[in-house]
């Protein structure tokens, strides 16, 4: 089940007496702990029937007493465990989710792992309640995440718009879920969302930021990798070289990857694991670098990053060893 499957579920006034949630995607969690603890009561009730523990501060007896407790004027009362990772005891649960009180909607939230599914209870879950089992998305899921996002907040967003935003935040949902929203604030229903937005609202240029960089490197266009190379180096925080080079050593990484890969381009893009969006950016660096240029920008990536951090170097400023890497990596 999704963690949607379970909002949808609430908004129809079904219930199950137990949901478990776990894994290591904090984000699809707090979506339904939020939930949960802010909608599924009316206000006039939450004074009375929410109890909100917390797994680090609670035993396990004081979750079953309230759990047993009944709704004070009302059909269903709501006990929500956060942290229950960091609770001592847990499997001592096991009583109260095999005989749950049928007017107690018990939420736990289990974040960073998941409990071993050949125990007992992990068999009472799935048989007594809903089992949400989150893991973090693929760099290739974000996009489409995003796209899903935005239109499920009653928006569009551009391809290019979603991948820039990814691509300056990375794999982390919350943060890119914040972002959107402000987003939200800003523009007017039913307007698509594009690059100049996220540059505007975000503060990512969309001329000037790692994903330009890696494309126009990989079509060694050095105009324009030089230009965006000193707006780097007028801008450190724009891209600082840490976070730079890494990107740019993953990049060459896949391409050296295409060299073994037989097919065309949907079979480039599922044997790297990236969005088809990407697919003819390296494929096409892949024809200009070849295979020994891929290995050189490697080789070379992997020597700068080095320096970057003080290792085999004088003290050259990153603009000039970044300007420095670019000149070796085309030629």
């Amino acid at each position: 089940m999704e963690y949607q499957d379970i909002i949808r579920d609430w908004k129809q006034q079904k219930f199950k007496s137990l949901y478990w949630l776990e894994g290591d995607e904090d984000f699809f969690i707090d979506q339904v702990t939020s939930y949960a603890e802010h909608e599924l009561l009316p206000e006039s009730e939450r004074g009375f029937n929410l109890t909100v523990l917390y797994g680090k501060d609670t035993d396990w007896s004081q979750v079953i007493n309230a759990c047993r407790r009944y709704p004070m004027f009302a059909e269903r009362q709501v006990v929500l465990l956060k942290e229950a990772q960091a609770m001592r005891d847990l499997l001592k649960l096991e009583t109260y989710i095999d005989n749950p009180l049928t007017s107690t909607v018990f939420v736990v939230a289990h974040k960073q792992g998941k409990i071993d599914g050949r125990s007992k209870m992990a068999k009472l879950i799935k048989e007594k309640g809903v089992l949400l089992s989150t893991k973090k998305l693929y760099d290739n899921q974000l996009p489409t995440w995003v796209e899903s996002y935005v239109s499920s907040r009653g928006l569009a967003i551009s391809q290019k718009a979603a991948i820039l935003l990814v691509d300056h935040i990375g794999n982390d949902l919350s943060r890119i879920s914040n972002e959107i929203d402000k987003l939200l604030v800003n523009l007017p229903a039913q307007k698509k969302i594009d690059e100049g937005d996220i540059e505007k609202y975000v503060g990512i240029s969309k001329e000037y930021n790692v994903f330009e960089l890696q494309n126009a490197l990989g079509q060694k266009n050095t105009a324009k990798v030089f230009r965006i190379i000193s707006y780097f180096a007028a801008n450190p925080k724009a891209a600082p070289i840490q976070m730079t080079l890494p990107a740019l050593y993953n990049f060459f990484a896949k391409v050296n990857l295409i060299f073994s890969i037989k097919g065309g381009e949907k079979e480039v893009a599922t044997a790297l694991g990236v969005h088809p969006f990407f697919v003819k950016d390296y494929m096409n660096a892949a024809r200009q670098y070849g295979p020994e240029g891929t290995e050189k920008a490697i080789l070379l990536l992997h020597q700068y990053n080095l320096r970057s951090i003080g290792i085999n170097d004088s003290g050259v400023e990153d603009g000039e060893l970044m300007k420095e890497l670019m000149y070796k990596v085309m030629n």
